[in-house]
């Protein structure tokens, strides 16, 4: 299933304009940063496809040297400085993607798959649901 999707996002990358693959030492330091390992589908994107930009509309966030989102530069940044400044988010859950109106895409590296998910900051408070994949 791995082998499909990295072909697949290496087909659209031929395509279109995506970043160079992230070299290895800039995921080691995501991974050190956020403290824990990528998932390995993730990882392999980011090493072998390209770091960021593929996915929906402009494309997730890249590690250091890859492609941004709105005002992040990479993972590791947002992780630290996050869009959650209550920490309700637990450790290890990484917000990937940003769809607008404070809704994020997260994956949850304490996971080897990386499942993912989705939270959302109301105007009554932070609410969260959970959509996972696998």
């Amino acid at each position: 299933m791995d082998e499909a999707i990295v072909e697949a996002v290496r087909g659209i990358a031929g395509v279109g304009s995506l970043p160079a693959p992230a070299r290895l030492e800039a995921v080691t330091e995501a991974e050190e940063l956020i403290g824990f390992p990528l998932p390995p589908l993730l990882r392999r994107l980011y090493l072998e496809v390209a770091n960021g930009g593929f996915g929906p509309a402009e494309g997730i966030l890249g590690v250091r040297e890859g492609a941004p989102q709105g005002d992040w530069n990479d993972l590791a940044e947002i992780y630290q400085d996050g869009p959650d400044p209550s920490g309700q988010i637990p450790a290890g859950l990484v917000p990937v993607y940003d769809w607008g109106c404070t809704i994020w895409s997260l994956v949850d590296f304490r996971d080897p798959p990386g499942r993912c998910g989705a939270r959302m900051r109301a105007s009554t408070g932070l609410r969260a649901s959970t959509w996972q994949s696998g």
